[in-house]
């Protein structure tokens, strides 16, 4: 039996990893237990690590989970094979499946900037997050590698949800500075995008809007959002791949690809 330890997230990616991981597990008649970990709550992370070492389980697939030191002493103690989804775990060289949150952000700009943008808003990213500071940089490098300012007001944290794009378009106003919006997940930038309509902005005409993940939710909307598409599936897929291996213990880091798909919004 292999656990997933899956937090709260606000975005909506969690479901395809773990479709992936089930789908991997069928493959290999593994069953696969999935315990919540709430939304940066260190005790309810606590628990859910204790129930699953507890049922003896084969391997851990902690998705888009961040410990605090004690909870990742009890896993490293546990002596279970482990690996971290979604997310860049920066110390400890714990092992983790990711994209490239820095070139995601690095990309994003990029693109934008070829579009002949040049004031480009970075929105709803938690930036006290390893994944919202390293999408944050590749933003600022992709600005200063194309002699393009830094303006620190059109960059606005949030926790990646529908209500921080919200949120985000009101403080940049009925009459945006920025040209361009990057926004950390699809429902932050369906929120964004909804706010500009609300205040009778055309999108993209008047502000493009670059969503990251590229879930279904892009191609729902209307216009339909061009994003940074993650192969969530993937991570799912190789993550299983990499527990269930004799050389578990011994998993290295790495990243899975990521691609931009253009749509109606830029």
């Amino acid at each position: 039996m292999i656990a997933v330890i899956l937090s709260s997230t606000k975005s909506n990616f969690s479901d395809q990893i773990i479709n992936g991981i089930q789908q991997e597990a069928r493959r290999h008649d593994l069953n696969v237990i999935i315990v919540f970990a709430g939304e940066n709550d260190s005790q309810m992370e606590r628990k859910a690590l204790e129930t699953v070492i507890e049922r003896s389980v084969m391997g851990i697939l902690l998705v888009a989970v961040n410990l605090n030191p004690a909870n990742e002493d009890l896993l490293l103690n546990a002596n279970i094979p482990f690996l971290f989804l979604s997310i860049t775990i920066k110390n400890r060289g714990l092992p983790f499946i990711t994209s490239d949150d820095f070139q995601i952000g690095y990309q994003a700009t990029k693109y934008l900037i070829d579009k002949d943008h040049s004031k480009i808003g970075f929105a709803a990213a938690d930036l006290d997050s390893v994944t919202g500071q390293l999408r944050l940089d590749g933003y600022r490098h992709a600005l200063a590698d194309n002699g393009l300012p830094l303006n620190s007001g059109w960059v606005l944290g949030g926790d990646f949800a529908y209500e921080d794009g919200v949120n985000a378009m009101k403080q940049y106003g009925r009459e945006p500075e920025v040209t361009a919006v990057i926004a950390s997940s699809d429902l932050a930038a369906i929120g964004v995008m909804n706010q500009a309509r609300d205040y009778g902005l055309k999108i993209p005409a008047d502000l493009a809007v670059m969503s990251i993940d590229g879930t279904k939710l892009c191609g729902i909307v209307r216009p339909q959002l061009t994003s940074v598409t993650q192969e969530f599936l993937e991570m799912g897929v190789r993550g299983m791949q990499q527990i269930i291996s004799p050389l578990a213990k011994a998993a290295k880091s790495s990243f899975t690809p990521f691609k931009i798909i253009p749509r109606q919004s830029v």
